[in-house]
């Protein structure tokens, strides 16, 4: 018997299918060849802090730094019983050979090989290695598996990945949390992407805008405009200077130029132009294109690839037939060679439609799995499409002293242009002439103002999550994109994005058609305290390129996961707190007033009333000793009269002596060491 072990029972249904395994068994299926089972994502993740030490439970910077010798993992209660399951099966005597067939990428090797461990196995293994869930692609990777040991480096990337974003995550999270009093959620990548949004923002708010102004004349068939002019004055000169005078048209230059066809989908292109089209998130994205693939409608969503492979060719017009009958279009001339290079395609080519997207019945899918799978189609046939070829025409017109330009564009070959969604129509400009004389046009003078940098949305953090560190690579790296440094990967960044989000460092704001990412006050001010190496986009795009080097063999595990260590040790050794950190971590308590002692807020929590700046340490006591000897409570009524007045009216005091009530001002009395109490008696408030 072999063992097939899928990434979602859904996999897992698709592969029985096609293996004939449909005798159903509590968590599997069978028939006399093979066992199908499946996980559900991780069943097993690496262990909390408290299970090495149940002392970690309480945090502390003294424990820091925490770094397991021997790593350890926990099973959740809803998915211990499919792992117990999995364990027996992978132990059956009758079972001769285990087939990994989760995801074929670096989490999913990870999911395989967690449970592998953990139950023990010693068996063979094989790897099922697709990137389509169509039947004839299971069957072509059932003829074709691979031995497991050839992605032992892709789990090797994997469990570093996993325990660098443990370390990282535990102990920046403890150290910074204990040290500004507020939980402070800080991760390998995360961390650096709220940073990419706080510095835009810091940029935003520096920006001073700079006015310009433009002198245009405007002859009904077409306007030329001046360059920018700083100057108010001069433009109003300009203006005057053209206005009744004739104009001259002193060169008309035309050149033909073309734009080539863009590259296939990867899964962050695709998801960078569903956000700017359809306003979908990343994650949102993600999921219909997961949706699609488990329909087997659409190819692997997890690449990072814009190509396909060069035994593809022959096959790229028959892809494109099915795009075309997707969207409901016809389909020119195919260029297949352009869109499949095999130098440029890593563990998944490009995202394409499947063959049974064709015939599928789209009005059955959801609205998002929809305008998903027509994007993908749409951009299908853009890729294999001529380039976009143009005359472009550019004036240059002498008035009043100055030149002015008009430009315009006449189309050649829309090629791939004519799939384009939301193209804005080109301007054309008359018939024109060198020596041309124009006395017929209105002359206006129109002001504008420099604009500060936009704000990052889905599309355009993607793009710099994607290109991080890009620029200090060679050129001739660059160009291929499975060489680019990066945060994070394809599969990881929706998670990214949804993780700032939920946590509160980031807020989704909607401005007409596109939606910002915002950063909020307690994630710029946790990017004003962290340290560089936690924030710096470009140091953690090299260790994302690291795991990658692992992938490929090009660098030991053990020489990164030293590096992590390292970097970890050091920030608890030698990180300082920055002053006057309660501004910018306050606690959203209400104020009582301000501390006698260094000015600070005071706020009241469960147990009195205390400074925000605890190194002050300044509090009044709401059980105070010397207070219920009187069988006084301490109220926020009397505390705020000490704070602004140092003294309170009390009535109703207990006297240990007499065993009666009285009544007195208690006052307040600091030495910016310790607080103490003293009574002040009233004649004339008390006989009242």
């Amino acid at each position: 018997m072999k063992l097939v072990i899928t990434e979602k029972p859904s996999v897992a249904k698709s592969i029985s299918a096609v293996l004939g395994a449909d005798k159903r068994r509590d968590g599997y299926l069978e028939n006399e060849n093979y066992l199908v089972s499946w996980c559900f994502g991780h069943l097993a993740e690496l262990a909390s802090a408290e299970v090495y030490d149940e002392a970690y439970a309480k945090w502390s910077r003294e424990q820091l730094p925490i770094i397991p010798e021997n790593w350890q993992y926990s099973v959740g209660r809803d998915k211990k019983k499919q792992l117990d399951l999995l364990t027996e099966l992978m132990r059956r005597a009758d079972v001769m050979e285990i087939i990994n067939a989760c995801d074929a990428g670096r989490e999913g090797e990870l999911i395989f090989r967690t449970v592998y461990l953990l139950a023990g196995c010693v068996k063979p293994v094989k790897r099922l290695w697709i990137s389509s869930m169509e039947d004839a692609a299971i069957r072509e990777g059932f003829d074709n598996l691979r031995d497991g040991s050839e992605y032992d480096k892709l789990y090797a990337a994997a469990i570093c990945r996993s325990k660098a974003d443990w370390l990282v995550g535990i102990n920046a999270t403890r150290l910074f949390s204990v040290l500004y009093h507020r939980t402070l959620n800080v991760g390998r990548v995360v961390s650096p992407t709220l940073a990419l949004l706080v510095q835009r923002e810091a940029e935003i708010k520096a920006f001073q805008p700079e006015p310009f102004y433009t002198v245009k004349l405007d002859t009904g068939d077409f306007t030329a405009a001046s360059e920018k002019l700083k100057n108010k004055q001069d433009a109003e000169n300009l203006k005057s200077a053209c206005t009744g005078t004739t104009a001259v048209i002193r060169s008309v230059e035309q050149k033909e130029k073309s734009e080539k066809a863009p590259a296939l989908y990867d899964l962050t292109t695709l998801q960078r132009d569903a956000n700017r089209i359809l306003g979908f998130t990343a994650q949102q994205t993600l999921d219909y294109l997961q949706s699609l693939y488990e329909k087997k409608l659409c190819t692997y969503p997890r690449t990072d690839s814009r190509f396909l492979t060069d035994d593809m060719e022959s096959g790229v017009p028959a892809v494109a037939a099915c795009a075309a009958g997707i969207l409901g279009v016809s389909v020119g001339e195919v260029s297949a060679k352009q869109v499949c290079d095999s130098r440029r395609v890593s563990d998944h080519h490009a995202v394409i439609p499947t063959m049974a997207a064709g015939e599928a019945e789209l009005s059955a899918l959801t609205a998002g799995e929809r305008e998903v799978l027509k994007l993908v189609a749409r951009q299908v046939l853009m890729a294999v499409s001529a380039p976009y070829s143009y005359l472009e025409t550019v004036v240059t017109i002498d008035c009043g002293g100055q030149s002015f330009t008009a430009k315009g564009k006449t189309v050649l070959n829309p090629g791939w242009k004519s799939y384009a969604a939301g193209e804005q129509k080109e301007k054309v400009l008359p018939p024109l002439i060198e020596g041309q004389l124009i006395e017929q046009f209105e002359v206006s003078l129109e002001e504008g103002k420099t604009k500060p940098p936009a704000r990052y949305t889905e599309d355009t953090l993607l793009s710099a999550m994607e290109n991080a560190g890009s620029r200090e690579m060679p050129a001739n790296e660059v160009c291929f994109d499975v060489e680019r440094k990066g945060l994070g990967t394809p599969a990881t960044r929706a998670g990214i994005l949804e993780k700032l989000v939920s946590s509160g460092f980031v807020e989704r704001k909607k401005n007409k058609k596109a939606v910002s990412l915002i950063p909020q006050d307690i994630g710029i001010s946790l990017i004003t305290v962290l340290p560089e190496q936690l924030q710096s986009p470009l140091l953690t795009a090299e260790w994302e390129n690291m795991l990658k080097e692992i992938e490929h063999g090009e660098l030991s595990p053990d020489t990164f996961m030293a590096q992590i260590n390292r970097m970890v040790s050091d920030l608890v050794r030698d990180y300082e707190p920055v002053g006057g950190a309660e501004v910018l971590f306050p606690s959203g308590r209400p104020v009582v007033g301000k501390c006698p002692r260094c000015g600070g807020s005071v706020t009241e929590s469960k147990a009195g009333f205390f400074c925000e700046r605890r190194e002050c340490r300044f509090g009044l006591w709401k059980d105070n000793r010397y207070l219920s000897a009187k069988h006084i409570i301490l109220t926020k009524k009397m505390a705020e009269a000490l704070l602004k007045d140092g003294k309170t009216f009390v009535s109703g005091m207990y006297s240990e002596k007499s065993g009666r009530s009285y009544s007195a001002y208690l006052v307040l009395t600091d030495d910016g060491q310790k607080s103490s109490y003293a009574l002040e008696f009233d004649k004339e408030k008390t006989d009242a």
